[in-house]
C-alpha cells in the first residue's frame, strides 16, 4: 500500500504555501528532502517517510511527536527500509487480458506482472524503466489506475480493529504536516 500524500485541501492556505515551498518560488528558502525509513507504526507496521524541509530540526521534531503520540517510534537508521522495495509499480483495473499486459511488460523491462484475484493486474519494474513502460502501456491505449514509482512493501501488516484505527489517525497525522510529502507502509486494513 502506498500512500501518495498531497498538500491538504482542507485549508486554502496550506496547498498554496506547500506547493509554492515545493516549486522553490519563496525567497530565501533552502529545502532538502529528508527519508525516515525507520519508522515503526501500530502493531508493528513499517512506515517509510519522505519530507521536503526547510527546517530539518523542526521536521525530525514533528514526525518523532506524531510517532509517539499515535503509537509509533522512530528506530535506528534504515531499520524497516528492507521491508520495501524502490520500484515502478503499475495497477490496471480488471478488463484487459493477463497474457497481453505481460507480453507488452516483459519486452519493456518490466520484473513482474501478477494477476489478483478480482482481475487486476499489477506490474512492478525498476525505476529507470518506468518511463519506457509506461509510454508502451499508454501506446497500447492502456492507461492504468496508478502509474507511479514508489516504495513497494515486500510483506503486508494486516491491521483490524484498534489497531487499524490508530494506524489509520497515525498516517493522518503524519500527512498533515506541512514538510510531509510522501508515507509509505506495510500496514493493510481489514
Amino acid at each position: 500500500l502506498s500512500l501518495k500524500s498531497t498538500c491538504s485541501q482542507r485549508d486554502l492556505k496550506t496547498p498554496l504555501k506547500c506547493h509554492s515551498e515545493g516549486t522553490g518560488q519563496l525567497e530565501g528558502a533552502n529545502y532538502e528532502r529528508i527519508r525516515y525509513g525507520k519508522a515503526d507504526g501500530v502493531g508493528g507496521a513499517a512506515l517509510i517517510i519522505d519530507c521536503t524541509t526547510d527546517n530539518r530540526t523542526r521536521t525530525v521534531a514533528d514526525v518523532r511527536h506524531i510517532l509517539s503520540k499515535n503509537g509509533g517510534n522512530l528506530g535506528t537508521d534504515g531499520s524497516v527500509s528492507f521491508m520495501f522495495k524502490h520500484c515502478g509499480y503499475f495497477l490496471f483495473a480488471p478488463g484487459l487480458k493477463e497474457d497481453d499486459v505481460m507480453e507488452v511488460a516483459l519486452d519493456n523491462g518490466a520484473d513482474d506482472v501478477v494477476s489478483d484475484e478480482d482481475g487486476s493486474i499489477e506490474v512492478t519494474c525498476d525505476p529507470s524503466a518506468f518511463e519506457a513502460l509506461h509510454k508502451a502501456f499508454t501506446d497500447k491505449g492502456w492507461e492504468p489506475e496508478v502509474a507511479e514509482v514508489t516504495w513497494k512493501s515486500e510483506s503486508e501488516t494486516v491491521l483490524t480493529g484498534d489497531d487499524a484505527e490508530r494506524m489509520q489517525r497515525l498516517i493522518d497525522a503524519l500527512e498533515d504536516l506541512d514538510d510531509v510529502s510522501e508515507v509509505y507502509t506495510t500496514a493493510v486494513f481489514e
